[in-house]
C-alpha cells in the first residue's frame, strides 16, 4: 500500500508541475498589499495530498504567497496543527486574527472559497 501511495503521490506532483496554472498579474503596489494580507495566513498540508494540491493551485492562480507547512515532514507543524486546530487533517488554513487568536479552516473547498472571497477585490 505504501508503494502505491508513493507512486500516486509522485504522479500527482508530476501532473501539478506539468500543468502549473498561470498566476494573476497585479500592479506591483496592489500585489504588495495582497502579500501583506496573505502574511497572516498559513497552509498546513502534505506535499502530495490531492486536496492540498488543489488549494495550492488555487493560491497560484490567485497570485497569493501563503506560507505552507508540511505536517508530514515537520514535527513542529504537526504539533501546531494539533494544538491549534485540534485535528490532524489537511489541508488546513490558519487565519491570524491578531493577539495570538487564530481561526483554523479545514476542507479544501472552504479554503478556496475563503481565499477567492477575501482577495477578489484585489484582482487587476
Amino acid at each position: 500500500m505504501q508503494i502505491i501511495r508513493l507512486i500516486l503521490g509522485k504522479l500527482i506532483l508530476l501532473g501539478n508541475w506539468i500543468f502549473t496554472p498561470q498566476s494573476l498579474k497585479r500592479d506591483p503596489a496592489l500585489q504588495a498589499a495582497v502579500d501583506q494580507q496573505a502574511a497572516s495566513l498559513a497552509l498546513y498540508q502534505y506535499e502530495a495530498c490531492p486536496f492540498c494540491v488543489k488549494v495550492r493551485r488555487s493560491m497560484k492562480r490567485q497570485g497569493l504567497t501563503i506560507v505552507t507547512r508540511d505536517v508530514k515532514r515537520s514535527e513542529n507543524a504537526k504539533d501546531e496543527l494539533l494544538a491549534g486546530g485540534g485535528n490532524l487533517k489537511v489541508p488546513c488554513l490558519r487565519i491570524d486574527q491578531g493577539e495570538q487568536d487564530y481561526e483554523w479552516m479545514y476542507e479544501s473547498e472552504d479554503i478556496i472559497q475563503y481565499l477567492e472571497a477575501r482577495f477578489a477585490a484585489a484582482e487587476a
